[in-house]
């Protein structure tokens, strides 16, 4: 019998052909949050093939799936891919495009899916080697609030029982194939939409002065709010806030009735980011007030910032350095995006970490959310197997 590293390697390079097909399926037929449908279907079906119980119609569409070692063991871990597409139109010109129009795996998702899937026929095909259980996740809706993750944990999927740890793996267009990033402690922003309506008086814009602009105060606005970033933050809290969108239904010899402002507040820290929210809400409508008009604030509540636990991660390096190398692991740096992976970390031991999918050769360099977002398909074989090892090296912990 094989050692178990060197059975995992073999298996992961014998099951690629199969993975690789079910990656191009799932990119070919992309759904959007809360619509995974025919997602949920297939990968039913592949667990069904893989001999794999599971559970399905989880928060809508998701599935939790088990996998029990035949060693003793009764530590479970689990391990989670999400399901979801982006409304964007694909650019790529390539055999298994998009079929399915407007909507892309831009995100990787697709990857994700079909990574856990070559991990959970790994781990089917190794149990005689550990004991314990493994819980599968394929979890819908990580790209839209209020996040498939805390639906799913609200719909009990870390209990009963309560896992030891998760594993998350994301793609990374910036790491290389056949590498991983990993990133201890804090990791990846909380992330909050705000939504501001400047209302005033329209009228002729040559009359500026029986209106109320509202253009005028949003401008204002947009201006005082960055003092709560370089005045009012600690620097050793990094915070963006940033307006991506203003929408004024005027035009050029128009002055508006109201202007609306959409953006995101990020951030590390959760008193920090409660403080922030009153402070948008304090200046916002004190400036509106002060130039005559008004200001409504809306922020929607998204994702808590995410946290790799240090002892799981600690556990996961030293899995990824056995498995990989340690010359094919990248620290990673803070990261202001956000995952709703979160959520599954503020509840139980987490490591997300980074897969990576970089090729430059075949020009596969484009960012997460493109157009022309792709992957080396090859880095597949390195993320089922990885998974798979980690979670094994986990449970004998």
């Amino acid at each position: 019998m094989l050692p178990l590293k060197e059975k995992i390697q073999a298996l992961s390079a014998s099951f690629f052909d199969e993975i690789l097909t079910v990656r191009r399926y799932l990119h070919q037929h992309p759904e959007l949050s809360m619509q995974e449908y025919q997602t949920s279907a297939f990968i039913q079906q592949k667990l069904k093939e893989y001999g794999i119980s599971f559970e399905a119609g989880i928060a809508t569409t998701g599935i939790v799936g088990h996998i029990h070692g035949m060693k003793e063991g009764n530590k479970t871990i689990a391990l989670r891919a999400d399901m979801d597409a982006l409304p964007i139109t694909e650019a790529n010109n390539l055999p298994y495009k998009s079929t399915n129009s407007g909507v892309m795996h831009a995100c990787g998702h697709d990857a994700h899916m079909a990574s856990l899937l070559g991990t959970a026929k790994i781990l089917q095909n190794t149990r005689e080697y550990w004991g314990g259980t493994v819980r599968l996740i394929f979890q819908p809706s990580e790209e839209s609030y209020p996040g498939g993750a805390s639906l799913m944990i609200g719909e009990g999927v870390l209990e009963n029982p309560v896992p030891a740890g998760i594993f998350g793996q994301h793609v990374a267009p910036q790491i290389e194939a056949g590498k991983v990033g990993i990133r201890k402690g804090i990791y990846m922003a909380s992330t909050d939409e705000v939504y501001l309506t400047v209302k005033g008086k329209g009228g002729h814009a040559a009359t500026p002065h029986l209106c109320i602009d509202p253009v005028l105060i949003a401008s204002h606005i947009v201006v005082a709010l960055q003092q709560i970033v370089s005045r009012n933050n600690t620097p050793w809290i990094p915070t963006v806030l940033s307006f991506g969108r203003i929408m004024g239904e005027g035009r050029m010899n128009v002055i508006p009735d109201e202007v609306k402002l959409d953006g995101t507040i990020r951030t590390f820290n959760e008193g920090w980011r409660a403080e922030a929210h009153r402070k948008i809400r304090t200046i916002a409508q004190g400036v509106a007030v002060s130039m005559g008009g008004n200001c409504e604030v809306d922020i929607k509540e998204g994702y808590p910032f995410l946290k790799n636990d240090e002892t799981l991660t600690s556990d996961f390096h030293q899995s990824a350095a056995e498995y990989l190398g340690k010359e094919n692991i990248v620290d990673l740096d803070l990261s202001m995006t956000a995952e709703d992976f979160a959520f599954y970390s503020h509840k139980i031991p987490a490591c997300f970490y980074r897969l990576g999918t970089r090729n430059e050769q075949a020009g596969i360099i484009s960012n997460v959310h493109t157009a022309t977002f792709n992957i080396d398909e090859k880095a597949l074989i390195t993320g089922m197997g990885l998974t798979a090892w980690a979670a094994i090296k986990e449970l004998a912990r």
